[in-house]
């Protein structure tokens, strides 16, 4: 089973819970779904959750309300430990090279305050 958590900046801001709290109910329910699927499920369908191709082991959240698309960009700690990173409201059909940039940012914030390194 694995454990989600959300990343926090040094001033202890939450971006990704900050993105979720804008969200309408619908959409915020939608989205801890999906986040309950990928806890819970051994091999999650790849419609919920994928690895984006040429990123420093970025993974994506993916959720569709309506005719919207959510994505929560994040990455692994270890085996069973899922940080989410960011959060956007995709507009287009690819995800936006600045959002993985930031996620990939924060990647490295994060294990060098949690861990004193880059992995």
């Amino acid at each position: 089973m694995k454990e989600i958590v959300f990343y926090k900046t040094i001033t202890n801001k939450n971006p990704v819970k900050d993105f979720l709290d804008s969200l309408s109910s619908k959409e915020a329910q939608k989205v801890v779904w999906v986040l309950k699927l990928i806890e819970d499920l051994p091999q999650v369908p790849r419609q919920y959750f994928k690895k984006l191709a040429n990123t420093d082991d970025i993974w994506e959240v993916r959720v569709n309300v309506e005719k919207k698309a959510f994505r929560i960009l994040c990455f692994f700690d270890g085996i069973n430990l899922i940080v989410l990173a960011h959060a956007i409201q995709k507009k287009t059909q690819k995800t936006p090279r600045q959002a993985i940039r930031i996620a990939q940012a924060r990647k490295k914030d994060y294990f060098q305050r949690r861990y004193g390194e880059y992995e």
